[in-house]
């Protein structure tokens, strides 16, 4: 068998994602597991294939077969399923083990023969820091365990005794009658003693009863299963600490050879309150404590210092480098992210509208309080200063930072402080957006950009939906009018029109912008257009229903790094929001 064929690289609509809130994996219509890192998710990768740092862990039905898969309900427990010219049905049941360990790492995998007898190659090849270390001390213990190390990596291979050894990776071939299960256990860790596999069993009960008591039900939601799917991603990209990653992944592009490829295996304030307000829109769930913490926790250190962007440990992102690999096509081999450097003025108001979103089911103690008070106090400080703003470009006086923060400071004040801290920040969310009124104001009545850039961006949709000025405000109806004539096309919208060429040349739809504007809709009572906006770009995924940052509309395919933790965030609130407004969109449970 020539393992080589595990090492191609997929479109990314075909990637399915197996997370424990630690770490993630991404595996391919191939069976094949083309990207992990360990320990956590800004470590260096065990499995990098995905961007020419080879390595893989693939179970590939032996001759022809078509692909296909599915997750169970409310998990991130994926099934690959393939059907072989031979028509033999076979399914590969795989998870990363719950729950979870931070120096240890369980990748169940069960092989089922569902029709006939099913012939299946198996290929595991470990590979560290990206490639470049190979596993050494490979051996078969005698209850038949494949051991060996990566680096300073021990790993354990249970299930596969009579693999055998050729050019640096393991090879089984299964043969499995009608009705046949064979179950396959990797134990990554960086202590030895912790190398023991898990009883496979045991191991696949508690990682289901660890999922059914992570994912509540969502009955009320326009669409329950995509909207707890939804909240699984997210659940899964969520680690103990609170920190939630903004994708699974590095240097995925956004446009082939632009340069466009970031790492984004790291936290953002933002995305982490896009998390937090989402859930919050369905209720008092587990994900909303998680994102108050991790947020309070960054404000109390860090003060009006507030970086962007941390680890998922509230530590600092390293700098950008290059790790001299070939890239995934299109893209680069960038890791750490230069975002960590900036001042994104918009943090603040966020922060402050998860705070309140939080409040209003009784969610904040003393010290989240302070936090916000912190958020506050910053934003008068901090307010006239020029920031990256939402879209990390370069420095200017954003209007959409400065209006997120006056409907943050709306949101907090609402939320019962003393009448005088409440007045103090009324007055100032009225400061601040009637200095964006009189020198952002476009000349058609519509917000622009800031004060030097007219150009219209969907992100000056989002003051509107979160309270800064009422959605039936002039300016806030001019806003969505030129949103929809100038950055959408086919159903999906784009941020901003970057130079001269057309909507999707310079660069993708963005999801989230068509997410936000079902929200604007909904908030108008337009449920016509509000379901509209939320069935085309939630149906932008392939099998596993997973969302990248962008979709390319003429070729129809993801672009960017997967899956991305705030688009999954607005499908939730859509979803959510679309039931309580009347506009729902159909049950697909």
């Amino acid at each position: 068998m020539n393992p080589s064929h595990a090492d191609e690289p997929h479109v990314l609509r075909e990637y399915a994602l197996l997370a424990d809130g630690e770490r993630g994996v991404l595996v391919g219509p191939h069976g094949d597991v083309a990207w992990m890192c360990f320990p956590r998710w800004d470590s260096d990768a065990l499995f990098s294939a995905l961007i020419g740092g080879g390595g893989t862990y693939a179970v590939t039905p032996k001759g022809r077969f078509v692909w296909g898969g599915y997750y169970e309900r409310a998990t991130l427990i994926w099934h690959s399923r393939w059907v072989t010219d031979e028509n033999a049905i076979v399914e590969c049941r795989e998870a990363l083990a719950l729950p979870a360990r931070p120096e240890r790492a369980v990748l169940l995998r069960r092989v089922v023969a569902l029709r006939d007898e099913a012939r299946v190659e198996v290929v595991l090849r470990l590979l560290g820091r990206f490639g470049s270390e190979a596993v050494r001390d490979l051996s078969r213990t005698d209850d038949g365990c494949w051991v060996g190390r990566v680096g300073d990596l021990h790993a354990c291979w249970a299930g596969a005794a009579e693999a055998q050894p050729r050019d640096g990776a393991l090879e089984l071939h299964l043969r499995l009658d009608d009705g046949e299960r064979h179950d396959l256990v990797l134990v990554v860790a960086r202590d030895p003693k912790e190398l023991e596999p898990p009883d496979p069993t045991t191991a696949w009960s508690a990682t289901e009863e660890a999922w059914r008591e992570s994912v509540p039900r969502l009955d009320r939601s326009a669409a329950p299963r995509d909207a707890r799917h939804a909240y699984a991603v997210l659940s899964g990209l969520t680690g103990p600490s609170g920190g939630l990653v903004a994708a699974a992944t590095t240097s995925l592009p956004e446009r082939a050879r632009e340069g466009k490829s970031y790492d984004y295996r790291y936290v953002w304030i933002r995305d982490h309150c896009y998390c937090g307000q989402a859930v919050a829109a369905a209720g008092p769930y587990p994900l909303l404590d998680s994102s108050v913490r991790f947020v309070r926790e960054r404000l109390l250190e860090d003060g009006r210092e507030l970086r962007p962007v941390y680890t998922t440990t509230g530590g600092r992102v390293p700098d950008e480098r290059s790790l001299d690999l070939v890239g995934y096509p299109g893209g680069t081999d960038v890791v750490g992210n230069h975002a960590a450097k900036q001042f994104q003025l918009d943090a603040f108001g966020e922060a402050l509208l998860l705070f309140a979103a939080a409040a209003r089911h009784d969610r904040l103690d003393a010290e989240t309080w302070r936090a916000a008070e912190i958020a506050a106090e910053a934003i008068h400080d901090r307010w006239r200063e020029r920031d990256a703003g939402i879209w990390e470009l370069d420095p200017d006086e954003w209007t959409h930072s400065r209006l997120i923060c006056a409907a943050g400071l709306r949101a907090i004040a609402a939320r019962g402080p003393g009448k005088d801290q409440a007045a103090r920040w009324l007055a100032l969310a009225d400061a601040i957006t009637a200095d964006a009124a009189a020198r952002c104001l476009h000349p058609t009545g519509r917000w622009q950009r800031s004060p030097t850039d007219e150009r219209i961006d969907c992100a000056l949709l989002m003051p509107t939906i979160r309270g800064a000025i009422a959605p039936d405000d002039p300016r806030s109806v001019e806003t969505l009018r030129a949103v929809e004539g100038e950055l959408t096309e086919d159903g999906y919208a784009y941020r901003y029109r970057p130079d001269a060429r057309p909507l999707g040349e310079a660069e993708g739809a963005f999801l989230l912008c068509g997410f936000v504007l079902s929200l604007a809709h909904a908030q108008r009572g337009d449920h016509v257009a509000a379901a509209r906006w939320f069935e085309r770009n939630r149906a932008a995924c392939g099998p596993p229903g997973l969302l990248a940052e962008e979709f390319d509309v003429l070729q129809r395919q993801l672009r960017g790094n997967l899956p991305q933790a705030f688009v999954h965030a607005l499908l939730l609130e859509c979803a959510v929001s679309l039931e309580v407004s009347g506009g729902a969109a159909g049950d697909t449970s």
